[in-house]
C-alpha cells in the first residue's frame, strides 16, 4: 500500500512546489524587467531496506526564462530598456549582478542605482557631476548638459555596463537578480538601450492563472489519493483482525 502513499505524497510535494513558482511569476506580472522562473523536477531513490522500487520526486532550479518583454515609452531620460538579448551590470558587494529593469535612479551626489544597487560603468559605479540634462544613447553612453555650461556643448560622461549571458548559465539570486558562475563578465559592444524607455515583465498573467488552477486540481486529487489509501490500510487492517 506504500506505493500509493509514495506516489500521492510525492506528487503532492511537487505540486506544491511549483505552485509556489507559478505565484512569484504571477504576483511579478507588472514588475519592469522580471524573467519569469522555470521549474524542473528530478527523481530521487528512496533510501533503505524494502525501499528499491520507492522514488519520491524533487525540484531542482529550472533556469530563467529570457524571452524579451514588452517595451513601452516612458520619457523619462534615465530610463533604458534593453533591446533584443542582454543586461545591465550592477555593483553587489565584490561582484556584479544583472538586470533587465532599466529604471534608473539618481541621488543627490549623482550616483546611479537601480533597486539600490550601482550602476556600472567603463571605470566603476556611475557618478554623475552636477547636470540640466541627460540622455542615455543606444550603446549605453551617458550625455549629460552640464548644469553650469553651454547648453550646446553636451559631454559623453560614461557608458552603461551591457553585457550577454547565455541563459543557461544564469540563475537569481535571494533578492531577485541574475547572477552567473563568473564574479564580472566582459562589456558586450553589440548590446543596444532604448533611451526613455522600460521593459516589462515577460510573464503571462493569463498562462500563470491557467498553471495556478490546473495544479490546484493536481493538489486535491493527489489528497484524495492520500485519503483512498488510508481508507484501504483501515479496511485491510479490520480484515486482519477478523482473521
Amino acid at each position: 500500500m506504500d506505493h500509493l502513499i509514495y506516489t500521492a505524497v510525492s506528487g503532492a510535494t511537487r505540486s506544491l512546489t511549483q505552485q509556489q513558482i507559478h505565484s512569484n511569476n504571477l504576483a511579478n506580472a507588472n514588475t519592469e524587467g522580471f524573467r519569469a522562473d522555470l521549474e524542473q523536477a528530478n527523481s530521487r531513490k528512496v533510501q533503505g531496506g524494502g525501499y528499491d522500487t520507492r522514488y519520491m520526486v524533487g525540484s531542482e532550479n529550472g533556469g530563467v526564462d529570457m524571452t524579451p518583454g514588452g517595451i513601452y515609452e516612458t520619457g523619462n531620460e534615465l530610463d533604458v530598456a534593453v533591446k533584443g538579448n542582454g543586461l545591465i551590470a550592477l555593483r553587489d558587494g565584490n561582484r556584479e549582478v544583472y538586470t533587465r529593469n532599466g529604471g534608473i535612479d539618481v541621488d543627490y551626489d549623482g550616483n546611479l542605482t537601480i533597486n539600490g544597487l550601482p550602476v556600472i560603468g567603463d571605470a566603476g559605479p556611475i557618478v554623475l557631476p552636477p547636470f540640466s540634462s541627460v540622455s542615455i544613447g543606444e550603446d549605453g553612453t551617458i550625455t549629460i548638459v552640464p548644469l553650469d555650461g553651454d547648453v550646446a556643448a553636451p559631454a559623453d560622461v560614461d557608458r552603461l555596463k551591457l553585457v550577454d549571458i547565455p541563459s543557461s548559465e544564469l540563475q537569481k539570486n535571494a533578492d531577485g537578480f541574475l547572477t552567473s558562475a563568473n564574479p564580472t563578465t566582459p562589456r558586450n559592444e553589440d548590446v543596444m538601450v532604448a533611451g526613455g524607455h522600460l521593459e516589462g515583465s515577460n510573464v503571462s498573467a493569463i498562462s500563470e492563472m491557467v498553471a495556478t488552477v490546473s495544479l490546484n486540481r493536481q493538489f486535491e486529487a493527489q489528497i484524495k489519493m492520500m485519503k483512498a489509501a488510508e481508507g484501504l490500510v483501515q479496511a485491510g487492517n479490520r480484515l486482519i483482525r477478523g482473521g
